[in-house]
């Protein structure tokens, strides 16, 4: 039963006639949280609600339930709600014998319901829900009359049913849609990720998305054209994309508009400034999808943007160009530089993962990393660029910068450096460039003696294994135990390999003239 307050007192004036507000269709200012239809109110057993008057069908919906006895609600309502009363503000002149039919006072101007029920309309409310007893045993007939001419639907709530009930009826069953819509939300980011990882990563976004709000899904391009689509064309694609070239035009980040045959448009801007815009349509406008759209902006702005800024696109092309038989140096321009250093890095935790790899590029300033057992490769460029530094968790080994004819050899150099910098447990360990003896020295003629002085070591099956032993272990000093730990073999495998390499080269390995000799014949054979 519904709680009454005190009744009013019979010489209570009828609500003075307001001016009618604009003839432009109000706006609730509901809150974000999704609606709970009326009919599924009605359909509650346990309340025994009965609608006698207005319009119904699954468009008419609350945001909320308000109980109120003032004679003028307007004030005190946001829009969207339920409005619970139990005629208390009924003045006896507009509900008792004195009134007409229409509830018309004889003792003054106007109809009281038609003021009240308009003024309800006006402040964007949803319904009227009237309780029978203990103050009227029926639902007046003139307010009957009134909510059907201005299409607001009336509820009969009995007397057995209480507003608090109702109340409570509305918040569960918003409960229930609000979790239901969290779940959507949830199943729609997971989905549209899923379809971000494919190997058409935009048109796979565009239909999940179109899928999951029921609508059109455009992606538009800075001069305001259609670049991809997905889910049913409609006449409002037209207003869609002039949409679209407003918020190109205004540089904002979302717009919003209704086409004429009422379809919901929203546009969202990709990036900052790279011109690109995601557009949807929707026939309905739930709580859920703008979130929805958002997310799929969020991933539409990443894979666009790595086209826009160009760095993509030319690392695409200079893949093709290397597969198609292109020289390292013919596609170097198109990756940022002439010269360049080759990094090698090992995470001082267990075995890297593509995350790890990707976030040890972006430290170094390249996105050009590759991810080879254990190690990380990363081609960084050295034109101008600031020189690579020690990165938190890893080992780092930088090799001399190099043109691309050079880079496999700055390759070894970058992992002959990494060894050295595990061996002496160095954060990171750079190649050096040569030194101004090495110089003195003519080019061809150095590299003639190398080749004379090392030949007795690459005769053998094992001679790339004595040569990298040999110069590994000159670089750490004659360290047997740091040789073992650079080159991930036993110390005794270390002791027997320069044992070989000083019977082979019939010389004293622990003379500093001959061990000198040997570097500098090493120096020029890489």
């Amino acid at each position: 039963m519904p709680e009454p307050t005190t009744p009013a007192d019979p010489a209570t004036p009828p609500v003075p006639t307001t001016p009618a507000p604009p003839t432009a269709p109000f706006v609730p200012n509901t809150p974000p949280t999704p609606p709970v239809p009326l009919a599924a109110l009605l359909a509650r057993e346990d309340l025994a609600l009965r609608q006698i008057a207005g319009p119904a069908g699954p468009g008419i919906v609350l945001h909320a339930a308000h109980t109120s006895e003032m004679a003028d609600p307007y004030p005190y309502l946001l829009g969207g709600e339920l409005l619970l009363t139990a005629g208390v503000h009924i003045p006896e002149a507009a509900a008792g014998p004195e009134g007409d039919a229409h509830g018309r006072a004889k003792a003054g101007p106007g109809s009281f319901f038609e003021d009240y029920v308009s003024r309800i309309v006006a402040s964007g409310g949803a319904a009227l829900g009237f309780g029978v007893a203990p103050v009227h045993d029926t639902v007046p007939r003139a307010l009957v009359a009134a909510c059907e001419a201005y299409g607001l639907p009336l509820l009969e709530v009995p007397p057995q049913t209480t507003f608090s009930a109702v109340a409570r009826a509305v918040w569960q069953l918003m409960e229930r849609a609000r979790t239901a819509e969290l779940r959507r939300v949830t199943e729609a980011q997971q989905s549209l990720a899923a379809a971000a990882s494919r190997p058409d990563p935009v048109p796979s976004v565009l239909r999940r998305l179109a899928q999951r709000v029921g609508g059109r899904a455009v992606l538009y391009g800075p001069e305001g054209t259609e670049i991809a689509a997905a889910g049913q064309a409609s006449a409002a694609d037209v207003p869609l994309a002039g949409l679209a070239r407003l918020l190109l035009s205004r540089a904002s980040a979302t717009a919003g508009d209704t086409a004429p045959d009422g379809t919901h448009l929203a546009a969202y801007a990709l990036g900052a400034g790279r011109g690109f815009v995601l557009g949807v349509a929707t026939p309905r406008r739930d709580p859920g999808d703008h979130t929805i759209a958002s997310v799929a902006a969020v991933l539409l702005s990443l894979l666009t943007g790595e086209q826009q800024s160009g760095s993509g696109a030319a690392r695409s092309s200079a893949l093709v160009r290397l597969l198609l038989g292109a020289a390292p140096a013919e596609v170097a321009p198109l990756l940022g530089g002439e010269r360049w250093l080759v990094v090698h890095g090992r995470p001082d935790a267990p075995a890297p993962g593509p995350v790890a790899a990707s976030a040890l590029g972006a430290g170094l300033g390249s996105p050009l990393v590759d991810l080879a057992d254990d190690v990380v490769r990363v081609l960084v460029p050295a034109d101008g660029a600031p020189q690579p530094q020690p990165q938190p968790g890893w080992t780092l080994g930088v090799s001399a910068d190099a043109v691309p004819a050079d880079w496999p050899a700055a390759d070894a150099q970058a992992a002959r450096a990494l060894a050295r910098a595990r061996a002496t447990r160095t954060a990171l360990v750079r190649h050096g460039s040569g030194s101004a003896l090495l110089d003195l020295v003519p080019d061809d003629a150095a590299r003639a003696h190398a080749r004379a002085l090392l030949a007795p070591l690459r005769a053998g099956t094992a001679s790339a294994a004595l040569v990298e032993t040999l110069r590994t272990w000159l670089s750490l000093h004659g360290s047997w135990d740091r040789t073992a730990v650079a080159l991930a073999v036993h110390r005794n495998t270390v002791r027997q390999r320069i044992t070989r390499c000083a019977a082979l080269l019939g010389t004293d390995l622990d003379d500093p003239d001959v061990r000198m000799e040997l570097w500098f014949s090493l120096k020029h054979t890489e």
